[in-house]
């Protein structure tokens, strides 16, 4: 209960600002078309009801995630959970390679100076790029070498935002055993594999679970982006641009939800993940 208490606080208060501000928002279209002078609970009520608010209240975004979500088969194109798979997997897929890519440099960048030296400045600047302007030349580019489809672009664009926070938290990791350590495996002639495994490895995980929390959020976001200039009919990310499109800010809410809900499944799961191998390696009882 007493963790569970401080996020409903916030919750509410999210919810009592989200109300007050869609009162705020949507209640100069109600006073434009009102014939007279309109009484606070007149405004309010029509506020809360508008087919197509500025703002749509809590209650609307909910009554249309319920049924895009609960409402509607999950293999129609409407069904957000269908939208949400399609995202999902290439959420995934980034996130698989931007960790083994992130943690690969992180090895590089650890083990030896001239790499730490030229790769990591490239690492920091390419986080300064815009993934919205990459993303169609990365389209460009696996239209050229005959890749079709756009869920492997997802994906390359997943992978861009995830590899950094783990490259980040990997090298921290890796350089976390004290010079004391190090002299210890040497004292044990342990090869640099073996101080590797034995040492720097585990050292690093307590890190790697943390970059990786970061890591998937930043893979999802990077999916749902990625699916905006890329032309995709499918995903989180188009059910937004459709939603855009034909102005129903409902639909738009209703899926920045259900991106928020998958998102906070997927840090769950990972948070999981760090507890059972904390406990495994003996980190945490």
């Amino acid at each position: 209960m007493r963790n569970v208490l401080p996020v409903l606080t916030v919750l509410l208060v999210i919810v009592g600002i989200w109300y007050a501000a869609a009162i705020w928002m949507n209640s100069a279209w109600t006073i434009d078309r009102a014939d007279g002078p309109l009484t606070f609970s007149e405004i309010v009520s029509d506020t809360m009801s508008q087919d197509r608010p500025r703002l749509p209240a809590p209650h609307q975004v909910w009554a249309e995630f319920q049924k895009t979500v609960f409402d509607t088969k999950v293999t129609s194109k409407r069904s957000l959970v269908f939208h949400g798979w399609i995202t999902l997997s290439s959420t995934l897929a980034g996130f698989a390679l931007g960790t083994v890519t992130g943690i690969l440099m992180a090895v590089g960048i650890v083990y030896s100076r001239p790499v730490s030296m030229s790769l990591m400045p490239w690492a920091i600047i390419s986080q300064t790029i815009p993934i919205v302007a990459l993303a169609p030349m990365i389209i460009v580019v696996l239209a050229s070498l005959g890749v079709d489809g756009r869920a492997v672009p997802k994906a390359i664009i997943s992978a861009y935002l995830c590899y950094f926070p783990v490259l980040v938290g990997m090298v921290k990791g890796l350089k976390s055993p004290d010079a004391m350590q190090l002299d210890l495996m040497k004292t044990w002639s342990a090869t640099g594999w073996q101080s590797f495994w034995r040492l720097r490895f585990p050292s690093s995980v307590p890190y790697l679970f943390t970059s990786l929390k970061v890591g998937i959020a930043a893979a999802l976001v990077g999916t749902i982006v990625g699916e905006l200039p890329t032309g995709a009919v499918r995903g989180l990310g188009a059910r937004i641009l459709i939603g855009d499109q034909f102005g129903n800010p409902m639909m738009i809410w209703s899926a920045l939800i259900a991106a928020a809900v998958l998102a906070g499944v997927l840090v769950t799961v990972v948070s999981v993940m760090q507890t059972v191998a904390m406990k495994r390696m003996g980190f945490a009882r």
